[in-house]
């Protein structure tokens, strides 16, 4: 029972019950679980990238070393980056003959309902999923610090800024007393005498602090990994985005001119790279430079048109051939 509560006579057992202190010596155990709760998102996104198709971690990996090498190692790893690239997306890519699977590319692509790697937005939808996990897994530890110390918690960190900011004396909290009243029996001859007498815990003095850096670091994990979300959501759900982020290499490497290249650079991106290979190329970005990125959208550019002229190509010299796919 904490020191500045009152305490309920010796006959009323269950509402001292009520006011016993126990989750100290469980504290511990407690933050083991609570980094076992924040390693699960991880472990999840591992299994699930595995099964995407891409190798982000090789890719990621690579792309970050070529902005460090020497131009004859940096071209190579650049078109190993690339010859990969394509190879995941094609092995992605699915064929689209009946109406059905047409139906379910277009709302994958427009309004991004579907997910998986026919479609070409598995990569993304999990990692949307391991970002609305790590900001469920923040929020639900609040709750569950709340029923573990018994306490209202999910406003511990505002009654401590409040406190600062108003220059009260921060001697403790009621939620981590550093003294109080124990109970214990001694038998005497052949009875039990309960006594009640004043106790120390010291370790309550290390748990507050614990606590309260808890609670201002899952609030910024919640704060960061919402902002987060928000902004790949903004930079991958809309297709307008999407193509303006590549095309912005194009120009960059003066690949892209007018008229017909431009519509052949949003097919590009809706039809050859989709969600995954924008969200790729996006990571490496993030974890190299503008220029790598450049230089791997400029080759897949230059794959991607010669694979459409040698198909425009083939078409021309059979017509026939193309007018049977068209009615099958």
């Amino acid at each position: 029972v904490s020191l500045f509560q009152m305490v309920p006579p010796q006959h009323q057992l269950h509402l001292r019950r009520e006011k016993e202190l126990n989750y100290y010596q469980w504290v511990p155990v407690m933050l083991l679980i609570q980094a076992l709760m924040f390693y699960i998102p991880c472990i999840i996104w591992r299994i699930l990238n595995g099964q995407s198709g891409i190798n982000v971690d090789r890719i990621v990996s690579l792309g970050s070393n070529a902005q460090f090498e020497s131009p004859e190692t940096r071209v190579r790893t650049i078109k190993y980056l690339v010859k990969h690239v394509d190879r995941c997306l094609s092995n992605q890519r699915d064929s689209r003959g009946t109406c059905c699977v047409q139906l379910r590319h277009i709302l994958s692509t427009k309004l991004s309902i579907l997910c998986g790697r026919r479609y070409g937005n598995f990569l993304v939808a999990i990692y949307f999923l391991m970002k609305a996990l790590y900001i469920a897994n923040a929020i639900g530890q609040l709750f569950l610090l709340n029923e573990f110390l018994g306490t209202d918690f999910n406003v511990y960190g505002f009654q401590v800024i409040d406190e600062l900011v108003n220059g009260k004396e921060w001697t403790g909290s009621h939620r981590f007393p550093r003294v109080t009243l124990c109970d214990f029996q001694i038998r005497q001859v052949t009875n039990l005498q309960q006594y009640t007498v004043q106790c120390v815990l010291p370790i309550n003095l290390f748990n507050e602090k614990i606590y309260i850096f808890l609670w201002f670091w899952l609030v910024f994990v919640c704060i960061l990994s919402c902002y987060s979300l928000t902004n790949w959501m903004w930079h991958m759900v809309f297709p307008t985005t999407r193509i303006q982020y590549v095309r912005k290499f194009l120009k960059l490497m003066e690949r892209l001119g007018t008229g017909p290249d431009r519509k052949l650079a949003a097919r590009f991106v809706m039809d050859y790279l989709r969600h995954d290979g924008v969200f790729t190329l996006r990571l490496i970005g993030k974890n190299s430079s503008d220029i790598v990125v450049a230089e791997i959208v400029s080759e897949l550019w230059d794959m991607y048109r010669s694979k459409k002229c040698i198909q425009i190509r083939t078409n021309s010299q059979n017509p026939g051939h193309e007018t049977e796919e068209a009615d099958v």
